[in-house]
């Protein structure tokens, strides 16, 4: 039973941002479940690395496609190119995003746009673009990276902690519409995870103090994601749709202190 309930044998995943981080340890694991695979992401040399390790001694296909995704028709030919290519998108992880921190009063309106389009409305796209795909054949997966920000937050984040939060209403939303074809729609909402993100905005000190924050008392692995990445996209996840699956190694059970 174990093997049919984690299986993503005979699916296609699309997985943004799936160079680096989160979304080549997702795409990997996809792999290794059987799924072939569609990566993105604005660098080719990234890129092409990255689907050589994906499909690494796996008889699974990955291919790849520069992409950027604050570009609207780029995200648009994203969707058409997986479509064509593979012939259907079962499963969807929307992980591409950023984050550029400012205060509210420093905030602009370029880096507010910018954000918005990257981080929510490529989300909004591709899943518009995919989405037929899934109701025509009944089955499908929409999972969208959120973030601990987006249920809580801290200062100069009000951009980042806006667009994550937006993601949650907006998969519980398309989860009400998609469930009567198959398809299930949820956030992933990680918190302190080892990857270039927080890696690059964050001084020793402060990671120091992130990991003391954390139940767990430490930074977790890009793998932590990947698993219950896999859960949702797999039968193993066909009852959950419209949940947000919190991984923050119990940052946010924290009251004070």
């Amino acid at each position: 039973m174990i093997n049919d309930l984690f299986t993503l044998s005979g699916h296609v995943a699309l997985v943004t941002g799936g160079s680096k981080g989160l979304g080549k340890a997702i795409a990997r694991l996809y792999a290794e479940a059987g799924a072939d695979i569609a990566i993105c992401s604005r660098s080719e040399e990234e890129l092409k690395q990255a689907a050589i390790e994906i499909s690494d001694g796996l008889d699974i296909r990955c291919e790849y496609r520069v992409t950027d995704m604050t570009i609207r028709a780029e995200v648009d030919a994203l969707a058409e190119w997986a479509l064509q290519s593979f012939g259907k998108v079962d499963v969807l992880v929307n992980n591409a995003g950023s984050n550029e921190p400012q205060a509210l009063v420093d905030t602009t309106d370029e880096s507010w746009d910018r954000i918005v389009e990257l981080d929510l409305t490529s989300c909004m796209r591709l899943a518009r673009s995919v989405a037929p795909n899934m109701i025509e054949q009944g089955w499908g997966r929409i999972i969208h990276m959120s973030s601990i920000l987006g249920l809580t937050s801290i200062a100069d984040r009000g951009v980042y902690s806006s667009t994550k939060a937006a993601l949650i209403g907006m998969a519980r939303a398309h989860a009400m519409e998609l469930g009567p074809h198959g398809i299930t729609v949820n956030c992933i909402a990680p918190g302190p995870i080892m990857t270039d993100l927080p890696m690059h905005f964050f001084s020793d000190e402060r990671k120091k103090k992130i990991a003391a924050a954390a139940a767990l008392e430490k930074w977790g692995d890009p793998i932590d994601v990947a698993g219950p990445a896999l859960m949702l996209a797999s039968e193993a996840g066909r009852y959950i749709t419209g949940a947000v699956i919190v991984v923050d190694g119990g940052v946010i059970c924290r009251a004070f202190e």
